[in-house]
């Protein structure tokens, strides 16, 4: 007797469709296609289930009463609303919030809530499971690049702070979260297309409505993509900067041997939307005797010089293994002042959750160890032992 294949043992099943990484459009697309709602009504039951997810942050679609039970029902069969694991919630003594979110089996990224940054608070989101780009001045640098987050993922991140922050439904002077940077893991360039959709969502006024002037997308200066960036996402934009002449830029930055310092600054210039109104943040970490003399305070004057700018000066964040020290106040305040007389905003960022690791350059998830928090746990059983 010949031997018959089971097809249907065979075929994989399909994950279903997270319907928080969808924007309007696609949602309205994705509703017609599993043949839950027809194509007259899919705009108006999108934006129904657009201000329920979004804005109200609900993960059940029996919880959306204002649409039919049957078609409750349907959504519920073709698509999902879930949230990833929250691994670890870390809560810093000045008040940041530090998340460790399982987005897939083996798969965690970090995000970071900073309260009293921007009109009330800050969340750093990552786009990236590791990076490729292995700036040396940056913790999330020696962890290998997993993969590119989906925008679902990115959402995610977004909707685990508000879960926690207890802000959904809420508008105006009670919100906690008013501001979205991208600076966390990953080059957000390298994953132009789910960053960009993340920030229809993210940005749509009848959901999370964080406008697009709160949100900021920081790169190391992936050239090419710059103006699709702008064209895109009409966001912020932030440069990791670091240092004025290649030669050390090329240590710090080594994407800088790819597109040089002349290459990144002739891109800025032409980033659609540039203005006094919408200026480019440089970031630039202050290391002790390697980039922060008064020389090179006034080659970033010239540097910059006809660019609307602002300029963040960071303290470094020494994370274990780094061979980088932080400047000292003193030389970080004179370089400040030199920047300031040039007529640049200069501010000092005050280093934010550094006890927990989640300040600037510190983030690297733990996706390819054992979890520290295991580890925690098993020496807590040896020693009682």
């Amino acid at each position: 007797m010949g031997a018959t294949l089971d097809l249907a043992r065979a075929t994989p099943a399909v994950a279903a469709v997270n319907l928080s990484g969808l924007t309007r459009g696609q949602l309205a697309a994705a509703l017609v296609e599993a043949g839950v709602v027809p194509a007259p009504k899919a705009k108006m039951r999108a934006g129904q289930i657009f201000r329920w997810v979004h804005f109200r942050g609900v993960t059940d679609f029996e919880q959306m009463t204002d649409v039919a039970k049957e078609t409750r029902a349907a959504l519920a069969e073709a698509f999902v609303l879930t949230r990833p694991e929250i691994v670890e919630r870390q809560v810093s003594r000045d008040g940041t919030r530090k998340y460790l979110i399982r987005v897939a089996p083996g798969i965690e990224v970090e995000a970071v809530y900073i309260p009293d940054v921007g009109r009330v608070g800050a969340l750093c989101v990552s786009s990236q499971v590791g990076c490729t780009l292995n700036c040396t001045f940056c913790h999330t640098g020696t962890q290998a690049l997993v993969r590119n987050l989906t925008a679902a993922e990115i959402v995610a991140q977004v909707q685990v702070a508000k879960d926690d922050l207890d802000e959904w439904a809420v508008d105006g002077e009670d919100r906690k979260l008013s501001n979205i940077v991208f600076m966390g893991m990953g080059e957000p360039l390298y994953n132009l297309d789910a960053v960009a959709d993340a920030i229809e969502i993210i940005s749509d006024n009848e959901g999370i409505a964080i406008s697009r002037r709160r949100i900021t997308v920081s790169t190391s200066g992936v050239v090419p993509q710059l103006q699709a960036l702008g064209e895109r996402t009409q966001a912020m934009l932030a440069i990791s900067l670091h240092a004025t002449n290649d030669a050390l830029r090329d240590v710090l930055v080594p994407l800088n041997k790819k597109y040089d310092i002349a290459t990144l600054i002739e891109g800025i210039r032409n980033y659609p939307g540039i203005s006094n109104a919408r200026r480019v943040t440089f970031e630039y970490v202050m290391l002790k005797g390697v980039n922060d003399s008064p020389d090179e305070a006034r080659a970033l004057v010239q540097l910059l010089k006809g660019v609307p700018a602002k300029i963040n000066l960071i303290p470094f964040n020494p994370w274990p293994g780094t061979q980088y020290e932080c400047s000292d106040w003193a030389t970080i305040e004179r370089f400040a002042a030199i920047l300031n007389r040039a007529g640049y905003s200069s501010p000092i960022r005050t280093p934010r959750g550094r006890d927990i690791l989640a300040a600037c350059g510190q983030l690297k998830s733990e996706s390819e160890k054992v979890r520290a928090s295991v580890r925690r746990r098993d020496a807590a059983v040896l020693a009682s032992g």
